[in-house]
């Protein structure tokens, strides 16, 4: 990772300050969600308290005897329906309309109140609809599809209202109570006819029936049998009906605040009083402004994560059965957090029981938004996203300025040293060396080493040509020797020892030569003598040689080549080859097996001198061919480390290279030399 993008990084770092006040936000939030729910369930327990005065009221309604699921809810009404046959101007909520099976499929109903009226809606499917007809001649009775309206007063007496039509329109009610039958002309009904069945529209003055309420559906499939009854109760008597209690109603209204809902419920978890609108919010001092954009969305991934379920709207069919108002029905009092899908704010929910003394007579459930949190937050996120995205970006810019300037230095300051060594002088002069900083002082230090190298370099550069220098006076003596010795008379053996130690003095003279130029071998290549020789021919000399030179070491030669001609110059190449033989030699011990092997590969000649002496240090496989390397542990004073560099130059020389690689047991170096190919 390159300095910009680690200064990149640390500049991130300053990302911390959104991330610590965020959690001082919603540590702040938290707060003031504990303590609106504390003084929520405060009001709440206060509400009920005073609600306990109505136990009337909150008792009135509750049925004795019957399942609390047969009862029927009479929806308050704010206009008065017209009696058509439909229900499409009741001001009803959305899904209050209850449902019971038939026999031809679903009865839809629904019933309304007003001060003076009952109201009645029924929707059935029927698949023939028989009317009323008069009776027969021989006085049996028929039938007629029909809906009767159920009702019980408070002293038990049960009465009959029987919606039945001869043809659609208004029809006439008949009532039938204390043993006698007659049409009620208090009540106006309409039976509406449809495609798929009919329905019922009807409006009973409320002093006409009691408390106890339900409604049954007659279904005959023709005028001589009786039909299949459809009621509203499973009971063997209707529940009594609930609506909102106008007392209760009152009561509750004056109770409720802007962004407050206040639900009564029976203990049964009928709705007997709503009042109050969550979703408004009034503050003196402030107006809470919704974050909206980009804004919203930060607000709702960190303080607003929508954990909660959404907020459930009063029941449309009038009775509460959320988990937390069944609990405070069973006289637990219980709280829950929901979020509301209209705005997406968090919502409190408390649910009290009410208590008369000591039986329980209803529930008390309040509802609040949490506007004046979200106001209180909304303020100190904006304040927050908007200093840490100026401080992020003038950060980012300034830590990145500075990296890029770091960065020029430090990269001149590297090609400076990459380039301070070339074929012909030592650049010490480095860029940023006068500067006080860091880089500064790194300057001046590589300074300091390039000058102590070049030093060094130079005296290396002159150590060979010293050393031929002095070596040329003994090796002169041992030529002029040799030469003297030829004159004289040797046996066979003795002249072919003869022969080679002059082969030998003949070759270190032009070693003394080659060490001399070291420093210009592209000059004393251009200056060689070049010819077609036989690489194997060559090999097989030379391996003989070298077996009577180290009788203790044994010689193991293998050409796999036809043709093994190369152009160069034999010299040469057999004095690179002397380099890597006593290499060998000096890695050795007595008694190891030296390996020697041509082969051939594309258009090159390949020639490996392989030796089971110690590995080579991975380290040092790439420095072996400079010039004054050495890898050997023990008399390193005694080597020049001259031999793998001179190899080197002339396998270069001949447009070769040369490598060492570790193998099983050993190590093996290997020359690649270009074929001849002129024919």
């Amino acid at each position: 990772m390159n300095l910009k993008k680690q200064l990149l990084l640390v500049s991130l770092l300053t990302l911390i300050l959104p991330w610590a006040g965020c959690e001082f936000i919603r540590e702040t939030e938290s707060a003031l969600r504990e303590g609106q729910q504390k003084m929520l369930g405060s009001t709440a327990t206060a509400i009920a308290d005073s609600l306990s005065q109505f136990p009337y009221e909150l008792l009135s309604d509750v049925e004795q005897g019957n399942a609390g699921a047969s009862r029927l809810y009479a929806h308050s009404l704010s206009s008065a329906p017209l009696i058509d046959g439909y229900a499409d101007d009741w001001t009803i909520p959305v899904g209050a309309i209850a449902s019971l099976r038939g026999i031809d499929g679903t009865i839809r109903y629904v019933v309304g109140s007003d001060r003076l009226y009952w109201y009645l809606y029924v929707d059935v499917r029927d698949a023939t609809v028989v009317f009323a007809q008069q009776q027969s001649t021989t006085g049996q009775r028929k039938h007629a599809d029909h809906i009767s309206l159920l009702s019980i007063d408070d002293d038990g007496e049960q009465s009959v209202f029987r919606f039945e039509a001869e043809a659609p329109g208004p029809i006439v009610t008949t009532r039938r109570t204390r043993g006698a039958t007659f049409d009620e002309m208090r009540i106006v009904a309409h039976w509406q006819d449809k495609a798929n069945g009919y329905s019922l529209e009807a409006r009973i003055p409320r002093n006409l029936a009691g408390p106890q309420l339900g409604i049954v559906v007659s279904n005959t499939s023709d005028a001589l049998s009786a039909g299949i009854n459809s009621a509203s109760f499973t009971a063997a008597q209707p529940g009594s009906i609930v609506t909102l209690s106008p007392v209760l109603q009152s009561v509750a209204e004056g109770y409720v605040q802007p962004g407050l809902r206040l639900i009564i419920t029976d203990i049964d978890g009928w709705r007997l009083a709503l009042a109050g609108d969550i979703s408004i919010f009034q503050s003196s001092d402030s107006a809470v402004d919704p974050p909206s954009g980009w804004l919203q969305i930060i607000y709702n991934l960190l303080l607003e994560p929508g954990a909660e379920a959404a907020l459930a709207e009063p029941s449309p069919d009038g009775r509460e059965q959320q988990s937390y108002i069944s609990e405070a029905v069973q006289g637990e009092a219980s709280t829950r957090w929901f979020r509301s899908p209209q705005t997406g704010r968090a919502v409190v929910s408390v649910a009290k029981p009410i208590w008369s003394g000591n039986v329980q007579t209803g529930v008390v459930v309040l509802q609040q938004g949490t506007d004046a949190i979200l106001s209180l937050t909304n303020q100190a996120l904006t304040r927050l996203v908007l200093l840490t995205l100026v401080t992020t970006i003038v950060v980012a810019i300034v830590l990145l300025g500075y990296a890029n300037w770091l960065s020029l230095r430090i990269r001149k300051l590297s090609n400076a040293a990459e380039h301070a060594l070339d074929e012909k002088r030592l650049h010490s002069a480095l860029p940023s060396a006068l500067a006080g900083d860091e880089v500064g002082d790194l300057s001046r230090s590589f300074s300091s080493v390039l000058r102590q190298l070049g030093t060094y370099n130079d005296y290396l550069r002159s150590l060979a040509g010293k050393l031929s220098h002095e070596l040329r006076t003994p090796l002169t003596i041992v030529r002029s020797s040799l030469e003297n010795l030829e004159h004289e008379q040797l046996s066979a053996a003795a002249n072919e020892y003869a022969a080679r130690a002059k082969e030998g003095s003949d070759r270190l003279q032009k070693i003394l030569s080659a060490m001399s130029e070291a420093n210009r071998t592209e000059e004393l290549m251009e200056n060689a003598e070049s010819e077609i020789f036989d690489l194997h021919a060559a090999l097989e000399s030379a391996v003989a040689a070298y077996a009577g030179a180290w009788p203790e070491r044994l010689f193991e030669y293998r050409n796999n080549c036809v043709d093994a001609r190369i152009n160069g110059t034999p010299e040469l190449v057999i004095q690179m080859l002397d380099k890597l033989i006593n290499n060998a030699v000096e890695f050795t011990t007595e008694g190891d097996t030296i390996k020697l092997t041509l082969d051939t590969e594309d258009d090159s000649l390949i020639m490996g001198v392989s030796n089971p002496g110690p590995a080579l240090p991975e380290v040092m496989r790439t420095e072996l061919f400079h010039s004054m390397v050495s890898v050997r542990s023990s008399d390193a004073g005694k080597h020049l480390g001259l031999g793998l560099y001179i190899a080197r130059l002339i396998a270069e020389g001949h447009n070769g290279s040369i490598d060492a690689r570790n193998i099983d047991g050993g190590v093996i170096f290997q020359v690649r030399l270009p074929v001849n190919n002129s024919s």
